[in-house]
């Protein structure tokens, strides 16, 4: 797996393997994706899934920063499915960002649509993956993005890079999973196991067939490019035996963090060098969930190793000590130092001061059942639901982008989504339960163009309290501000980091706690906000913000492409 000075040849080269066509020539990149059910075998299990161009996990993307990539998009499998281009801004062109019935409706099975992947100040790791039900369980992969042409890292250049991709397997179709726990309002069953690179790892069941490995050299040093697509659970991530230092999140640079361990959310992306200064032999590399909550999930640890060059495999490799599954004293501690680099040649440009300020409560409900025979599968009979400022988001059917785009009279959402809940209680106290039904509802956000923006998360401890990886469309944002308890508008802001937060597109809002980000809306177009937990954001944890036109052209929504999926 060992990738020898890869990226430096890359580029200066024409170079086609059938996946994509690049030239030194040029800042513009062509990839096609072909989406079809592909035979895999993990755990003992063998079944078809959706993947991309037959991988699992799919491509990478290659690009440096400011370039375009065209991906055609050709749609071989059974049912409908979008891709999202995770935190890359899509700068005035929110027609390519991909979430179903919210910028687009599905790539209709014998169909293809071209998305144009415009990338502009993002540097580093980010990644794709689809945007419909559970499909991104399977179709999902990296995106890296080097530095612009005759600039280079913040830090010494690396002896070679690897990609590292957690994300989640489950035994049964995915798809089917979701529409059945829909269906009756359950909790879908957790994930089977947990994958690096696509391999459970050795310590699972009649899986010790294959696992990961990453070769390195004595006395070298490596990026590791880290993505969690995991669908339900934060993880703990850490290797045997060596620190190593966390130096971007989210495609931003932070100031270097030396670390044994790391807790990543999904959605999250780090890059991290490790120098290769242990004795030569073989070390597990291992993640294991981080869940504080009485809800149910997979509790397993994925596995791979990290393998020195012409070293003997020890009668015993060595583990690494991680955190426990409820430790969130190590989480703080760990989130606590990230900050944003913000040097001369990174500088960032956090608004000190905002024109709007939006209170959003975050919470787990329930709805009543409504099952002409039968019971739902939620708590006391009821459906389980997600909402936030207690609306629970009900999609669409046709697209939200398309119709505002249009100024349709008759639209099939509300732009009334409050800036503040509608009632305001002790949200993390015992009686959160009382406000446990949420309104249903398509709300979404008008912001001017122009505004600094700060949101307020707000964490409630209605339902099953937990932490809930938020991640918002078309921007990445600061975060100036997180604690446990209650948001508190006199005293809280003088707690908040206004010299050197981390910019990041998903950040987590801790359970029962708060985090408060800050963004200028910069970005016109239809931007979909939402808990990167799938289950959350299945039961109704989501919303739109929608960012209005500026006063010239290069501050309006593009026209939308001609070719862009009709909905069935």
């Amino acid at each position: 797996m060992e990738v020898k000075k890869m990226l430096g040849l890359l580029f200066g080269i024409f170079f086609l393997d059938g996946l994509f066509l690049l030239s030194a020539a040029s800042n513009v990149h062509h990839y096609s994706f072909i989406l079809k059910e592909t035979n895999f075998t993990r755990l003992c299990f063998e079944k078809p899934m959706l993947t991309v161009n037959e991988q699992f996990p799919g491509p990478t993307i290659h690009v440096r920063k400011g370039d375009t990539a065209f991906v055609n998009v050709h749609n071989d499998g059974k049912y409908g499915v979008t891709i999202h281009w995770h935190g890359v801004k899509q700068p005035n062109n929110p027609w390519s960002d991909g979430p179903e019935n919210i910028t687009q409706c599905p790539i209709q099975p014998g169909k293809n649509f071209t998305y144009e992947v415009i990338f502009s100040d993002e540097e580093g790791t980010l990644w794709w993956h689809a945007h419909s039900d559970w499909s991104r369980a399977t179709v999902h992969g990296h995106i890296i993005i080097l530095p612009e042409i005759g600039k280079t890292y913040p830090f010494p250049e690396p002896y070679a890079e690897q990609t590292l991709f957690l994300a989640s397997w489950f035994n049964t179709d995915v798809k089917e999973l979701i529409d059945d726990a829909t269906l009756i309002g359950a909790d879908p069953d957790p994930s089977d196991g947990f994958t690096i690179n696509g391999w459970p790892g050795a310590l699972y069941n009649c899986s010790n067939e294959t696992i990961s490995t990453f070769e390195v050299e004595y006395g070298k040093t490596y990026l590791f490019r880290l993505v969690s697509g995991v669908m339900n659970e934060e993880m703990f991530f850490g290797i045997s035996g060596h620190n190593f230092t966390v130096v971007t999140q989210d495609a931003a640079y932070l100031k270097p963090i030396v670390t044994s361990y790391i807790m990543i959310a999904p959605g999250q992306t780090m890059d991290i060098l490790l120098t290769a200064d242990q004795s030569p032999s073989s070390y597990y590399i291992a993640a294991s969930p981080f869940f504080d909550s009485g809800a149910p999930f997979d509790n397993t640890t994925t596995t791979a190793i990290l393998q020195y060059t012409n070293a003997t495999a020890p009668s015993s490799i060595p583990f690494p000590s991680l955190p426990s599954t409820t430790d969130k004293e190590s989480v703080d501690n760990f989130t606590s130092k990230l900050k944003a680099l913000a040097s001369e040649e990174h500088p960032i440009s956090v608004p000190q001061n905002f024109t709007k300020r939006i209170i959003i409560t975050v919470s787990v409900n329930q709805l009543p059942c409504d099952l002409v025979n039968g019971t739902c599968g939620g708590p006391q009979g009821n459906r389980l639901a997600a909402s936030l400022n207690n609306i629970s988001f009900s999609t669409p059917t046709t697209d939200i982008l398309q119709q505002y785009y249009s100024m349709l009279n008759d639209t099939s959402f509300d732009s009334d989504f409050p800036s503040q809940p509608a009632v305001l209680f002790n949200f993390t106290g015992d009686d959160a339960d009382y406000y446990l039904l949420p309104e249903v509802g398509t709300k979404a956000k008008l912001i001017d163009y122009g505004e600094s923006v700060e949101i307020v998360y707000q964490g409630t401890n209605i339902g099953n309290a937990e932490n809930h990886p938020m991640h918002l469309h078309g921007y990445s944002f600061y975060v100036v501000g997180s604690a446990y308890g209650n948001w508190n508008e006199t005293t809280s802001p003088d707690t908040y980091n206004l010299i050197d937060p981390p910019e990041v597109n998903t950040v987590g809002v801790p359970k029962n706690g708060w985090t408060a980000i800050r963004f200028v809306a910069n970005n016109p177009g239809v931007w979909f906000m939402h808990c990167h937990l799938e289950r959350h954001a299945s039961w109704g944890m989501n919303t739109v913000l929608i960012v209005k036109n500026g006063p010239s052209n290069d501050t309006k929504i593009r026209p939308p492409p001609l070719n862009l999926p009709t909905c069935a």
